[in-house]
Protein backbone atom coordinates (compact mmCIF):
# COMPACT_ATOMS: atom_id res chain seq x y z
CA UNK A 1 0.00 0.00 0.00
CA UNK A 2 2.81 2.39 0.90
CA UNK A 3 4.55 1.66 -2.40
CA UNK A 4 1.32 2.33 -4.33
CA UNK A 5 0.93 5.73 -2.67
CA UNK A 6 4.62 6.54 -3.20
CA UNK A 7 4.40 5.69 -6.91
CA UNK A 8 1.23 7.77 -7.30
CA UNK A 9 2.89 10.74 -5.59
CA UNK A 10 6.04 10.46 -7.70
CA UNK A 11 4.15 10.30 -11.00
CA UNK A 12 1.60 12.97 -10.04
CA UNK A 13 -1.23 10.48 -10.61
CA UNK A 14 -4.04 9.52 -8.24
CA UNK A 15 -4.05 6.28 -6.22
CA UNK A 16 -6.38 3.43 -7.29
CA UNK A 17 -10.08 3.70 -6.50
CA UNK A 18 -9.96 1.23 -3.59
CA UNK A 19 -7.19 3.24 -1.95
CA UNK A 20 -9.05 6.52 -2.47
CA UNK A 21 -12.18 5.12 -0.81
CA UNK A 22 -10.10 3.84 2.09
CA UNK A 23 -8.53 7.30 2.52
CA UNK A 24 -12.03 8.82 2.47
CA UNK A 25 -13.03 6.35 5.21
CA UNK A 26 -10.13 7.49 7.39
CA UNK A 27 -10.97 11.18 6.94
CA UNK A 28 -14.66 10.52 7.68
CA UNK A 29 -13.76 8.48 10.76
CA UNK A 30 -11.74 11.38 12.18
CA UNK A 31 -14.58 13.82 11.53
CA UNK A 32 -17.09 11.46 13.14
CA UNK A 33 -14.89 11.14 16.25
CA UNK A 34 -14.73 14.93 16.47
CA UNK A 35 -18.50 15.35 16.12
CA UNK A 36 -19.26 12.60 18.63
CA UNK A 37 -16.99 14.13 21.25
CA UNK A 38 -18.39 17.61 20.69
CA UNK A 39 -21.94 16.42 21.49
CA UNK A 40 -21.68 13.60 24.04
CA UNK A 41 -21.32 15.84 27.08
CA UNK A 42 -24.66 17.51 26.29
CA UNK A 43 -26.23 14.29 27.56
CA UNK A 44 -23.66 13.10 30.07
CA UNK A 45 -22.94 16.38 31.88
CA UNK A 46 -25.39 15.87 34.81
CA UNK A 47 -24.07 12.33 35.41
CA UNK A 48 -20.43 13.45 35.26
CA UNK A 49 -21.10 16.30 37.67
CA UNK A 50 -22.90 13.97 40.08
CA UNK A 51 -19.86 11.67 40.04
CA UNK A 52 -16.99 14.19 40.16
CA UNK A 53 -18.63 17.22 41.75
CA UNK A 54 -17.84 20.61 40.27
CA UNK A 55 -21.44 21.86 40.26
CA UNK A 56 -22.89 24.05 37.56
CA UNK A 57 -19.48 25.31 36.51
CA UNK A 58 -18.41 21.83 35.39
CA UNK A 59 -21.64 21.37 33.43
CA UNK A 60 -20.90 24.59 31.56
CA UNK A 61 -17.21 23.88 31.00
CA UNK A 62 -17.65 20.34 29.66
CA UNK A 63 -19.03 21.44 26.30
CA UNK A 64 -17.51 24.92 26.18
CA UNK A 65 -13.91 23.80 26.75
CA UNK A 66 -13.84 21.43 23.76
CA UNK A 67 -15.52 23.90 21.40
CA UNK A 68 -13.30 26.73 22.65
CA UNK A 69 -10.03 24.93 21.89
CA UNK A 70 -11.32 23.63 18.58
CA UNK A 71 -12.57 27.03 17.43
CA UNK A 72 -9.50 29.00 18.50
CA UNK A 73 -7.03 26.64 16.82
CA UNK A 74 -8.99 25.51 13.74
CA UNK A 75 -7.56 28.11 11.33
CA UNK A 76 -4.09 27.73 12.84
CA UNK A 77 -4.33 23.96 12.37
CA UNK A 78 -5.03 24.45 8.67
CA UNK A 79 -2.02 26.76 8.28
CA UNK A 80 0.24 24.30 10.12
CA UNK A 81 -0.88 21.56 7.74
CA UNK A 82 0.06 23.74 4.78
CA UNK A 83 3.45 24.45 6.34
CA UNK A 84 4.51 21.07 7.71
CA UNK A 85 2.42 18.63 5.66
CA UNK A 86 -1.16 17.47 6.05
CA UNK A 87 -0.26 13.85 6.75
CA UNK A 88 2.05 14.82 9.62
CA UNK A 89 -0.54 17.12 11.22
CA UNK A 90 -3.35 14.59 10.73
CA UNK A 91 -1.37 11.81 12.44
CA UNK A 92 -0.15 14.11 15.22
CA UNK A 93 -3.63 15.44 15.86
CA UNK A 94 -5.26 12.00 15.84
CA UNK A 95 -2.66 10.56 18.22
CA UNK A 96 -3.06 13.52 20.59
CA UNK A 97 -6.86 13.35 20.36
CA UNK A 98 -6.81 9.65 21.28
CA UNK A 99 -4.45 10.22 24.22
CA UNK A 100 -6.55 13.17 25.44
CA UNK A 101 -9.68 11.00 25.21
CA UNK A 102 -8.02 8.47 27.51
CA UNK A 103 -7.17 11.32 29.90
CA UNK A 104 -10.83 12.41 29.86
CA UNK A 105 -11.98 8.88 30.67
CA UNK A 106 -9.51 8.55 33.54
CA UNK A 107 -9.87 12.09 34.93
CA UNK A 108 -10.11 12.02 38.76
CA UNK A 109 -11.27 15.62 39.29
CA UNK A 110 -13.36 18.28 37.50
CA UNK A 111 -10.25 20.37 36.78
CA UNK A 112 -8.35 17.53 35.14
CA UNK A 113 -11.38 16.62 33.04
CA UNK A 114 -11.80 20.19 31.75
CA UNK A 115 -8.07 20.39 31.02
CA UNK A 116 -8.24 17.11 29.10
CA UNK A 117 -11.23 18.39 27.12
CA UNK A 118 -9.25 21.49 26.17
CA UNK A 119 -6.36 19.33 24.98
CA UNK A 120 -8.77 17.06 23.12
CA UNK A 121 -10.26 20.02 21.25
CA UNK A 122 -6.81 21.42 20.49
CA UNK A 123 -5.67 18.19 18.84
CA UNK A 124 -9.00 17.92 17.04
CA UNK A 125 -8.21 21.32 15.51
CA UNK A 126 -5.06 19.80 14.00
CA UNK A 127 -6.97 16.91 12.43
CA UNK A 128 -10.14 18.44 10.97
CA UNK A 129 -8.64 21.06 8.60
CA UNK A 130 -6.43 18.47 6.87
CA UNK A 131 -9.26 16.27 5.59
CA UNK A 132 -10.39 18.21 2.52
CA UNK A 133 -6.80 18.95 1.50
CA UNK A 134 -5.93 15.24 1.69
CA UNK A 135 -8.98 14.33 -0.39
CA UNK A 136 -8.14 17.06 -2.91
CA UNK A 137 -4.67 15.57 -3.35
CA UNK A 138 -5.85 11.97 -3.77
CA UNK A 139 -9.13 12.25 -5.73
CA UNK A 140 -9.50 13.38 -9.36
CA UNK A 141 -11.36 16.67 -9.68
CA UNK A 142 -14.14 15.10 -11.74
CA UNK A 143 -14.84 12.48 -9.04
CA UNK A 144 -14.25 14.33 -5.78
CA UNK A 145 -17.92 15.35 -5.63
CA UNK A 146 -18.72 11.70 -4.82
CA UNK A 147 -16.45 11.92 -1.79
CA UNK A 148 -17.83 15.24 -0.57
CA UNK A 149 -21.43 14.06 -0.99
CA UNK A 150 -20.94 11.50 1.80
CA UNK A 151 -20.03 14.08 4.43
CA UNK A 152 -23.57 15.41 4.91
CA UNK A 153 -25.31 12.06 5.54
CA UNK A 154 -22.46 10.65 7.66
CA UNK A 155 -22.21 13.78 9.80
CA UNK A 156 -26.00 13.89 10.11
CA UNK A 157 -26.16 10.30 11.32
CA UNK A 158 -23.33 11.03 13.75
CA UNK A 159 -25.18 14.05 15.11
CA UNK A 160 -28.23 11.84 15.72
CA UNK A 161 -26.33 8.81 16.95
CA UNK A 162 -23.70 10.47 19.14
CA UNK A 163 -25.91 11.63 22.01
CA UNK A 164 -27.97 8.42 21.83
CA UNK A 165 -24.81 6.30 22.02
CA UNK A 166 -23.53 8.39 24.94
CA UNK A 167 -26.83 8.00 26.77
CA UNK A 168 -26.87 4.23 26.42
CA UNK A 169 -23.19 3.93 27.44
CA UNK A 170 -23.85 5.96 30.60
CA UNK A 171 -26.98 3.97 31.46
CA UNK A 172 -25.22 0.64 30.80
CA UNK A 173 -22.59 1.47 33.45
CA UNK A 174 -20.07 -0.84 31.78
CA UNK A 175 -17.78 -2.50 34.34
CA UNK A 176 -19.11 -0.03 36.89
CA UNK A 177 -17.34 2.83 35.10
CA UNK A 178 -20.43 4.98 34.53
CA UNK A 179 -19.73 7.77 32.00
CA UNK A 180 -16.03 7.00 31.50
CA UNK A 181 -16.34 4.41 28.69
CA UNK A 182 -17.82 7.03 26.35
CA UNK A 183 -14.34 8.62 26.31
CA UNK A 184 -12.31 5.42 26.72
CA UNK A 185 -13.90 3.90 23.62
CA UNK A 186 -11.90 6.45 21.61
CA UNK A 187 -8.73 4.55 22.51
CA UNK A 188 -9.98 1.73 20.28
CA UNK A 189 -11.66 3.89 17.62
CA UNK A 190 -8.92 6.51 17.48
CA UNK A 191 -6.18 3.88 17.60
CA UNK A 192 -7.70 2.01 14.65
CA UNK A 193 -8.09 5.23 12.67
CA UNK A 194 -4.49 6.19 13.48
CA UNK A 195 -3.11 2.86 12.23
CA UNK A 196 -5.17 3.12 9.04
CA UNK A 197 -4.10 6.74 8.48
CA UNK A 198 -0.42 5.89 8.94
CA UNK A 199 -0.77 3.17 6.30
CA UNK A 200 -2.97 5.01 3.81
CA UNK A 201 -2.34 8.75 3.81
CA UNK A 202 0.07 10.03 1.15
CA UNK A 203 3.26 11.74 2.24
CA UNK A 204 3.57 15.45 1.61
CA UNK A 205 6.29 17.86 2.63
CA UNK A 206 4.27 21.03 3.02
CA UNK A 207 5.50 24.50 2.21
CA UNK A 208 7.85 25.90 4.86
CA UNK A 209 7.34 29.37 3.41
CA UNK A 210 3.75 29.40 4.73
CA UNK A 211 3.40 31.99 7.49
CA UNK A 212 1.54 31.17 10.70
CA UNK A 213 0.09 33.88 12.94
CA UNK A 214 0.83 32.26 16.29
CA UNK A 215 0.53 35.56 18.27
CA UNK A 216 -2.95 36.12 16.81
CA UNK A 217 -4.00 32.61 17.86
CA UNK A 218 -2.62 33.14 21.37
CA UNK A 219 -4.51 36.43 21.72
CA UNK A 220 -7.74 34.86 20.45
CA UNK A 221 -7.36 31.90 22.79
CA UNK A 222 -6.62 34.12 25.79
CA UNK A 223 -9.61 36.32 24.90
CA UNK A 224 -12.08 33.46 24.72
CA UNK A 225 -10.71 31.62 27.75
CA UNK A 226 -10.83 34.76 29.90
CA UNK A 227 -14.35 35.72 28.78
CA UNK A 228 -15.73 32.22 29.31
CA UNK A 229 -14.06 31.89 32.71
CA UNK A 230 -15.59 35.19 33.81
CA UNK A 231 -19.01 34.22 32.50
CA UNK A 232 -19.03 30.77 34.08
CA UNK A 233 -17.51 31.83 37.40
CA UNK A 234 -19.97 34.71 37.64
CA UNK A 235 -22.95 32.45 37.08
CA UNK A 236 -21.66 29.79 39.48
CA UNK A 237 -20.39 31.92 42.37
CA UNK A 238 -21.95 35.35 41.96
CA UNK A 239 -20.95 38.52 40.16
CA UNK A 240 -18.36 39.87 42.54
CA UNK A 241 -15.09 41.54 41.52
CA UNK A 242 -13.08 38.56 40.07
CA UNK A 243 -15.51 37.50 37.27
CA UNK A 244 -16.19 41.12 36.32
CA UNK A 245 -12.45 41.79 36.16
CA UNK A 246 -12.01 38.69 33.96
CA UNK A 247 -14.62 39.98 31.52
CA UNK A 248 -12.87 43.37 31.34
CA UNK A 249 -9.50 41.69 30.74
CA UNK A 250 -11.13 39.55 28.04
CA UNK A 251 -12.43 42.65 26.26
CA UNK A 252 -8.95 44.22 26.43
CA UNK A 253 -7.41 41.07 24.97
CA UNK A 254 -10.01 41.10 22.21
CA UNK A 255 -8.98 44.65 21.34
CA UNK A 256 -5.41 43.39 21.13
CA UNK A 257 -6.51 40.57 18.83
CA UNK A 258 -8.32 43.03 16.53
CA UNK A 259 -5.20 45.20 16.37
CA UNK A 260 -3.10 42.14 15.55
CA UNK A 261 -5.44 41.21 12.69
CA UNK A 262 -4.99 44.69 11.18
CA UNK A 263 -1.19 44.66 11.43
CA UNK A 264 -0.10 41.00 11.07
CA UNK A 265 1.53 40.04 7.74
CA UNK A 266 -0.62 36.89 7.56
CA UNK A 267 -3.63 37.34 9.87
CA UNK A 268 -6.03 34.56 10.81
CA UNK A 269 -8.84 36.42 9.03
CA UNK A 270 -7.93 38.33 5.88
CA UNK A 271 -8.70 42.06 6.26
CA UNK A 272 -10.33 42.08 2.80
CA UNK A 273 -12.93 39.63 4.11
CA UNK A 274 -13.83 41.92 6.99
CA UNK A 275 -14.26 44.80 4.53
CA UNK A 276 -16.93 42.74 2.73
CA UNK A 277 -20.30 43.71 4.24
CA UNK A 278 -22.02 40.46 3.31
CA UNK A 279 -19.29 38.30 4.81
CA UNK A 280 -19.02 40.37 8.00
CA UNK A 281 -22.81 40.32 8.42
CA UNK A 282 -22.87 36.54 8.01
CA UNK A 283 -20.05 36.21 10.52
CA UNK A 284 -21.92 38.26 13.13
CA UNK A 285 -25.28 36.58 12.47
CA UNK A 286 -23.58 33.19 12.63
CA UNK A 287 -22.02 33.91 16.02
CA UNK A 288 -25.34 35.06 17.46
CA UNK A 289 -27.53 32.32 15.99
CA UNK A 290 -25.19 29.38 16.56
CA UNK A 291 -24.54 30.53 20.12
CA UNK A 292 -28.28 30.63 20.76
CA UNK A 293 -29.05 27.17 19.38
CA UNK A 294 -26.00 25.63 21.12
CA UNK A 295 -27.39 26.96 24.38
CA UNK A 296 -30.85 25.68 23.49
CA UNK A 297 -29.57 22.12 23.02
CA UNK A 298 -27.79 22.19 26.37
CA UNK A 299 -30.78 23.62 28.25
CA UNK A 300 -33.26 21.14 26.76
CA UNK A 301 -30.94 18.27 27.75
CA UNK A 302 -30.70 19.62 31.30
CA UNK A 303 -34.49 20.04 31.53
CA UNK A 304 -35.07 16.48 30.34
CA UNK A 305 -32.74 15.05 33.00
CA UNK A 306 -32.99 17.47 35.92
CA UNK A 307 -36.56 18.66 35.37
CA UNK A 308 -38.30 15.56 34.01
CA UNK A 309 -36.04 13.00 35.68
CA UNK A 310 -35.13 11.19 32.45
CA UNK A 311 -32.13 8.89 32.32
CA UNK A 312 -29.30 9.89 29.93
CA UNK A 313 -30.46 7.31 27.36
CA UNK A 314 -34.09 8.44 27.60
CA UNK A 315 -33.04 12.09 27.29
CA UNK A 316 -30.95 11.28 24.21
CA UNK A 317 -33.88 9.46 22.60
CA UNK A 318 -36.16 12.40 23.39
CA UNK A 319 -33.79 14.67 21.42
CA UNK A 320 -33.77 12.48 18.31
CA UNK A 321 -36.69 14.37 16.66
CA UNK A 322 -34.57 17.53 16.78
CA UNK A 323 -31.55 15.74 15.29
CA UNK A 324 -33.75 14.08 12.67
CA UNK A 325 -35.17 17.48 11.71
CA UNK A 326 -31.66 18.84 11.20
CA UNK A 327 -30.75 15.95 8.89
CA UNK A 328 -34.00 16.12 6.89
CA UNK A 329 -33.81 19.89 6.37
CA UNK A 330 -30.09 19.83 5.55
CA UNK A 331 -30.66 17.32 2.75
CA UNK A 332 -33.77 19.07 1.44
CA UNK A 333 -32.26 22.56 1.53
CA UNK A 334 -29.19 21.50 -0.44
CA UNK A 335 -31.44 21.63 -3.51
CA UNK A 336 -33.15 24.88 -2.51
CA UNK A 337 -30.21 27.14 -1.70
CA UNK A 338 -29.51 27.99 -5.33
CA UNK A 339 -33.07 29.16 -5.93
CA UNK A 340 -33.92 30.80 -2.60
CA UNK A 341 -30.56 32.22 -1.48
CA UNK A 342 -30.81 34.29 1.68
CA UNK A 343 -34.58 33.78 1.84
CA UNK A 344 -33.86 30.20 2.88
CA UNK A 345 -31.85 31.53 5.84
CA UNK A 346 -34.81 33.68 6.89
CA UNK A 347 -37.17 30.71 6.56
CA UNK A 348 -34.84 28.69 8.80
CA UNK A 349 -34.79 31.43 11.45
CA UNK A 350 -38.58 31.73 11.41
CA UNK A 351 -39.11 27.96 11.65
CA UNK A 352 -36.63 27.74 14.54
CA UNK A 353 -38.45 30.62 16.23
CA UNK A 354 -41.84 28.92 15.78
CA UNK A 355 -40.59 25.63 17.24
CA UNK A 356 -38.96 27.41 20.18
CA UNK A 357 -42.17 29.37 20.88
CA UNK A 358 -44.14 26.11 20.85
CA UNK A 359 -41.66 24.54 23.28
CA UNK A 360 -41.82 27.58 25.60
CA UNK A 361 -45.60 27.37 25.69
CA UNK A 362 -45.49 23.63 26.38
CA UNK A 363 -43.00 23.87 29.26
CA UNK A 364 -44.71 26.96 30.70
CA UNK A 365 -48.10 25.23 30.85
CA UNK A 366 -47.09 21.64 31.72
CA UNK A 367 -43.85 22.17 33.64
CA UNK A 368 -42.35 18.98 35.01
CA UNK A 369 -45.46 17.07 33.89
CA UNK A 370 -44.53 17.55 30.24
CA UNK A 371 -45.02 14.24 28.42
CA UNK A 372 -42.48 12.71 26.11
CA UNK A 373 -44.69 12.62 23.02
CA UNK A 374 -45.71 16.25 23.54
CA UNK A 375 -42.09 17.25 23.00
CA UNK A 376 -41.82 15.60 19.58
CA UNK A 377 -43.56 18.29 17.44
CA UNK A 378 -41.70 21.36 18.79
CA UNK A 379 -38.33 19.60 18.79
CA UNK A 380 -38.85 18.37 15.23
CA UNK A 381 -39.79 21.88 14.08
CA UNK A 382 -36.74 23.38 15.82
CA UNK A 383 -34.54 20.78 14.10
CA UNK A 384 -36.05 21.58 10.70
CA UNK A 385 -35.35 25.27 11.24
CA UNK A 386 -31.79 24.66 12.39
CA UNK A 387 -31.13 22.34 9.46
CA UNK A 388 -32.37 24.98 7.03
CA UNK A 389 -29.92 27.51 8.51
CA UNK A 390 -26.79 25.48 9.20
CA UNK A 391 -25.52 25.07 5.67
CA UNK A 392 -27.38 27.84 3.90
CA UNK A 393 -26.25 30.68 6.20
CA UNK A 394 -22.57 30.19 5.48
CA UNK A 395 -23.13 29.31 1.82
CA UNK A 396 -24.86 32.66 1.36
CA UNK A 397 -22.29 34.48 3.49
CA UNK A 398 -19.53 33.73 0.96
CA UNK A 399 -21.74 34.73 -1.96
CA UNK A 400 -19.86 37.97 -2.68
CA UNK A 401 -16.27 37.03 -1.89
CA UNK A 402 -13.53 36.44 -4.45
CA UNK A 403 -12.83 32.78 -5.35
CA UNK A 404 -9.25 32.99 -4.05
CA UNK A 405 -10.59 33.98 -0.62
CA UNK A 406 -12.96 31.00 -0.33
CA UNK A 407 -10.53 28.82 1.66
CA UNK A 408 -9.77 31.51 4.22
CA UNK A 409 -13.46 32.40 4.48
CA UNK A 410 -14.50 28.79 5.03
CA UNK A 411 -11.89 28.24 7.73
CA UNK A 412 -12.87 31.46 9.49
CA UNK A 413 -16.57 30.57 9.43
CA UNK A 414 -15.92 27.07 10.77
CA UNK A 415 -13.82 28.47 13.61
CA UNK A 416 -16.43 31.10 14.43
CA UNK A 417 -19.14 28.43 14.59
CA UNK A 418 -17.14 26.45 17.16
CA UNK A 419 -16.49 29.58 19.22
CA UNK A 420 -20.19 30.40 19.05
CA UNK A 421 -20.95 26.92 20.39
CA UNK A 422 -18.64 27.59 23.34
CA UNK A 423 -20.15 31.02 24.02
CA UNK A 424 -23.73 29.78 23.68
CA UNK A 425 -23.25 26.76 25.92
CA UNK A 426 -21.87 29.04 28.63
CA UNK A 427 -24.19 32.04 28.19
CA UNK A 428 -27.58 30.31 27.93
CA UNK A 429 -26.81 27.84 30.72
CA UNK A 430 -25.78 30.85 32.82
CA UNK A 431 -29.34 32.14 32.44
CA UNK A 432 -30.66 28.65 33.23
CA UNK A 433 -28.71 28.24 36.48
CA UNK A 434 -29.13 31.85 37.63
CA UNK A 435 -32.92 31.44 37.42
CA UNK A 436 -32.88 28.29 39.56
CA UNK A 437 -33.07 25.43 37.06
CA UNK A 438 -36.20 23.41 36.34
CA UNK A 439 -39.24 24.36 34.26
CA UNK A 440 -39.20 28.11 35.03
CA UNK A 441 -35.51 28.41 34.20
CA UNK A 442 -36.10 26.47 30.99
CA UNK A 443 -38.83 28.86 29.83
CA UNK A 444 -36.66 31.90 30.65
CA UNK A 445 -33.65 30.42 28.83
CA UNK A 446 -35.69 29.45 25.79
CA UNK A 447 -37.23 32.93 25.73
CA UNK A 448 -33.71 34.35 25.47
CA UNK A 449 -33.02 31.97 22.57
CA UNK A 450 -36.27 33.00 20.87
CA UNK A 451 -35.39 36.69 21.27
CA UNK A 452 -32.01 36.08 19.64
CA UNK A 453 -33.60 34.19 16.72
CA UNK A 454 -36.06 37.06 16.29
CA UNK A 455 -33.21 39.59 16.32
CA UNK A 456 -31.46 37.68 13.53
CA UNK A 457 -34.45 37.85 11.17
CA UNK A 458 -34.18 41.52 10.04
CA UNK A 459 -30.39 41.20 9.74
CA UNK A 460 -30.76 38.65 6.94
CA UNK A 461 -31.22 41.48 4.42
CA UNK A 462 -27.55 42.41 4.98
CA UNK A 463 -26.44 39.07 3.54
CA UNK A 464 -25.63 38.51 -0.16
CA UNK A 465 -28.67 37.52 -2.21
CA UNK A 466 -27.27 34.19 -3.41
CA UNK A 467 -24.67 31.54 -2.61
CA UNK A 468 -21.77 31.13 -5.07
CA UNK A 469 -22.83 29.18 -8.14
CA UNK A 470 -20.37 26.35 -7.51
CA UNK A 471 -21.94 25.65 -4.10
CA UNK A 472 -25.41 24.85 -5.46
Amino acid sequence: MTQILHDAHETGSHPPARVRWAILGVVLAADVLDLLDSTITNIAAPTITHDLGGGTALIQWLGASYALALGVLLVLGGRLGDKYGRRRLFLTGLAGFTAASAACGLAPTPGTLVAARLVQGAFGALVIPQGFGILGATWPRDQIGKAYSLFGPVMGLSAVGGPVLAGFIVDADLAGLGWRPMFLINIVLGGAALLAAARLLPRDTGDRATTVDAPGSVLLGATMLTLLTGLIEGSAHGWDAPPVLLLLVGLALFAGFCHRQRTAPSPLIKPSLLHNRGFTSGLVIGVVFFAAVAGLLYVVSLFLQQGLGRSPAAAALALTPLSAGIVIASIACYRLIGRLGRRLVLIGFLVTLAGTAHLIALVATSGTDTGGWALVPPLLVIGLGMGACFGSLYDVTIGDIAPEEAGSAGGSLGAVQQLANAIGAAAVTTVYFRTGGGAHATTVSLTVVAAVALLCCPLVRLLPLKAPEQHH
